[in-house]
């Protein structure tokens, strides 16, 4: 069963360089990212649903497109959430297929620094809340100016055990 968890979890990550690390965060250089987006509506749950049925062929060419990690989810107010699947590195804004669905974008996510906590467990809103507040204040000791809210990173599918999970805060910072 650990074998069949290890390759479940072998899904391509964004290439970073590593700028500064510390006891309790990370300070990451990351390109320019490719990415699917959409932007669930409060009380809905479906953002995933729309990005996975993009990437298991529901776009304009009908193509299977391997999944990568983070998924990643920002709060956009009002109780509505953007989330994000990267596209592996091998697409370009040009070789990308459109989406079918006009809730759903292929989008260019900015490249830049961004601090970054990591923590296990599963990605409830308490345990992520307590970890950017944790990773918030460290930054501010440290005089390090926050350029955006903070960003969810989940790596893990969902039957992952909870001890295994790896989760990350983000915020894009100066």
């Amino acid at each position: 069963c650990l074998n069949y968890i290890g390759t479940a979890m072998a899904a391509e990550e964004p290439k970073y360089e590593l700028i500064k690390s510390t006891d309790v965060y990370e300070i990451r250089y990351y390109e320019d990212r490719l990415a699917v987006q959409t932007v669930q509506a409060p009380g809905e749950d479906r953002a995933f649903r729309r990005l996975f049925n993009y990437i298991s062929g529901s776009n304009q060419r009908s193509s299977k497109i391997a999944m990568t990690t983070p998924v990643t989810e920002t709060d956009e107010g009002n109780g509505g959430v953007m989330m994000h699947f990267f596209l592996p590195k091998n697409f370009t804004e040009q070789t990308a297929p459109l989406p079918q669905a006009d809730n759903v974008k292929l989008v260019m996510v900015k490249g830049g620094y961004y601090a970054v906590i990591k923590y296990s467990g599963r990605s409830t809103n308490q345990n992520f809340k307590k970890h950017a507040a944790l990773l918030r204040d460290a930054l501010n000791k440290d005089d390090v100016a926050l350029k955006s809210d903070s960003i969810k990173a989940t790596y893990n599918a969902p039957f992952t055990p909870s001890f295994l999970r790896r989760n990350e805060v983000m915020y894009r910072v100066d």
